[in-house]
C-alpha cells in the first residue's frame, strides 16, 4: 500500500499546510474555526475525499493490532502450549498464552480500539458513497471494498470476543456492538450494547454478499470479488453452513483464475525474494514495505537468521518438536522450519517486510473438501481430489481413501501458524491443550476501559 498511502498522506499533509497558511495570513484569528476538527457536513464532500477515506480504512485494517498481525498472533498463541514455546516478555501476550488474560489486557484492548476505528472509517465511506460519481464501476468498487473491510473486521471481533457458534444459542449470546453509521462526537446514544452473535454474523454475511457483487475481479493488492467470496466461504464454514461454504470456495477455485503456486516455499519471503510482489495464491493480504505497514507475525514469530539476509524478529515463538512430529516424511512443509540457537522457527514469517497473508487459495481447496465430505457431495471436485492436490504440492503421495480426520490434518498443517489454531479448535469443538474448547478462558475480555465508559456493555464470564 506504499504508493497510495504515501500519496494520501502527502495529500492530507498538504491540505493541513494550506489550512495553517490560511490561519497565519488571517488578521481575525479569533473568528476562525479550529482546524483540528471538521464538521460532519464538510468532511466528505467530493469523490477524492471518499477515496482518501477508503485508503484510511485500509490503513486502519493494516494497523498492527488488526490485520497487521496481532489478531493472527493471538489466535495462534492462546493456550497453544502443544505447538509453541512462547518466551516473549510482553505481559499481554504471555497472559494469552497461559490463559491468564485480565480485563485490561493491552492486546485485547488495542485490537478492540483499532478495529472499531477502522470500522468507523468504512462507515464514513459508505455514508458518502453517492459522492463517487466518476463512474458506476468506481462507485461499486469503493462501496464493495468498504463493505468487505467492515465485514472482515466484525468477523474477527465476534470470533475473538464472543462465544463461538455451537456454544449456546447464537440468537441470544452477546456478540459485539454493531456500529453501522459514522461516529463523530460521541454521545450517550453511541454507547451501544453488544448485538447478538447471530446479528453480527447476519451483518457480516450481508456485507460480504453485497461486496462480492460490487467488487472488481482484479484490484492490485486491494480487495477483489475473490477476496469477498473467500471470506464468505470462511464465514459459512464457521456457521456450519457447508453448502454455502463449498459453493463460495468453488467460485474462487473455478472462476478466479488463481492457481496454487507449485512450490510451497515460494509463498513466503515476499520482500526478500519476490521484490515485494504478492503471490497470486494470496486472495487477500496486507502489504508491507520498508516505508509502511506492520507485520506482527514477523515481529513475534520471526528471528534474525544470519544465513538469510532480510530476516528479523523477536524470536518469541519457538516451534516445539511435537509439532514437527505431525508431518509425514518427505513433506516439504516439515522442512520449512529453521533451527537456530537450539530452537525451531517457522520460515513463514522470517521476512521483515513480508506480506501478512489473510486468505490463501489453498484454504479454499481444503474448505471445499471438508464441506463436500460432510455433505457427501462433490461440488467442483471430489474431496479426495482436493486433498491430494494439496498433498501433491508438498511432495506427498496421494491418498487412496479419505476420512474427515485426513482433511482436518491437512488443513492444520497447511495453515499452521497463520492465525487459525484457537479458531479451528473452537470450530471443531476440540480442546486447546487440556482446556475445553468452550472455556471462557479462550475468549478475549471486553476491554475494561470500554466497560467503564459504556454501561450498556456486558463483560464476558471470568473477567
Amino acid at each position: 500500500m506504499k504508493n497510495i498511502y504515501s500519496y494520501s498522506k502527502n495529500l492530507l499533509s498538504s491540505a493541513l499546510l494550506v489550512a495553517l497558511l490560511g490561519v497565519t495570513g488571517c488578521e481575525k484569528r479569533l473568528d476562525i474555526s479550529p482546524y483540528q476538527s471538521i464538521a460532519d457536513d464538510k468532511a466528505l464532500l467530493t469523490e477524492d475525499d471518499v477515496s482518501v477515506t477508503l485508503v484510511g480504512a485500509y490503513d486502519g485494517a493494516q494497523n498492527a493490532a488488526v490485520y497487521g498481525g496481532d489478531i493472527m498472533v493471538l489466535n495462534e498463541l492462546i493456550g497453544n502450549t502443544d505447538n509453541i514455546n512462547f518466551t516473549g516478555t510482553f505481559a499481554g501476550l504471555s497472559d494469552s498464552y497461559q490463559l491468564q488474560m485480565v480485563a485490561n489486557n493491552s492486546f485485547a484492548a488495542s485490537t478492540w480500539i483499532s478495529s472499531y476505528a477502522a470500522i468507523n472509517r468504512c462507515n464514513n465511506v459508505l455514508s458518502a458513497i453517492d459522492k463517487v460519481t466518476s463512474s458506476a464501476a468506481r462507485k461499486n468498487s469503493v462501496e464493495g471494498q468498504a463493505l468487505f473491510l467492515r465485514a472482515s473486521i466484525y468477523f474477527e471481533l465476534v470470533r475473538l470476543y464472543a462465544k463461538f457458534v455451537g456454544d449456546g444459542d447464537i440468537a441470544t449470546n452477546p456478540g459485539v456492538p454493531l456500529v453501522l453509521k459514522p461516529t463523530g462526537n460521541v454521545t450517550d446514544a453511541d454507547n451501544l450494547p453488544r448485538a447478538t452473535v447471530k446479528a453480527v454474523y447476519d451483518q457480516v454475511v450481508a456485507d460480504l454478499t453485497k461486496a462480492e457483487t460490487l467488487l472488481p475481479t482484479s484490484n492490485g493488492f486491494y480487495a477483489t470479488k475473490w477476496s469477498a467470496a473467500a471470506q464468505i466461504s470462511r464465514v459459512q464454514l464457521m456457521l456450519k453452513n457447508y453448502t454455502e461454504a463449498a459453493a463460495a470456495a468453488n467460485r474462487v477455485i473455478s472462476t478466479s483464475g488463481r492457481v496454487l503456486n507449485p512450490d510451497f516455499t515460494k509463498l513466503w519471503f515476499t520482500f526478500i525474494n519476490n521484490g515485494g510482489t504478492t503471490p497470486s495464491e494470496y486472495l487477500f493480504s496486507i502489504k508491507v514495505t520498508a516505508q509502511d505497514g506492520s507485520n506482527s507475525l514477523n515481529t513475534y514469530f520471526g528471528r534474525t537468521i544470519s544465513s538469510i539476509p532480510g530476516t528479523a524478529g523477536r524470536s518469541d515463538c519457538k516451534v516445539k518438536a511435537a509439532h514437527l512430529a505431525l508431518y509425514e516424511a518427505g513433506d516439504v512443509r516439515k522442512n520449512f522450519f529453521v533451527l537456530s540457537g537450539g530452537s525451531y522457527y517457522t520460515q513463514k514469517h522470517l521476512d521483515r517486510y513480508g506480506d501478512v497473508p489473510i486468505i490463501r487459495l489453498a484454504e479454499m481447496y481444503l474448505t471445499r473438501a471438508e464441506a463436500n465430505f460432510r455433505l457427501g457431495t462433490s461440488v467442483g471436485a471430489a474431496p479426495l481430489q482436493d486433498v491430494n492436490i494439496i498433498r501433491g504440492r508438498v511432495g506427498l503421495a496421494p491418498l487412496a481413501t479419505l476420512t474427515l480426520n485426513d482433511i482436518l490434518k491437512e488443513r492444520s498443517l497447511e495453515l499452521a501458524f497463520e492465525g487459525h489454531n484457537v479458531i479451528e479448535a473452537k470450530r471443531l469443538q476440540k480442546n486447546v491443550g487440556v482446556t475445553p474448547w468452550n472455556s471462557p478462558k479462550l475468549l478475549f475480555p471486553i476491554p475494561q476501559r470500554e466497560m467503564d465508559v459504556n454501561k450498556n456493555l456486558v463483560q464476558n464470564s471470568g473477567y
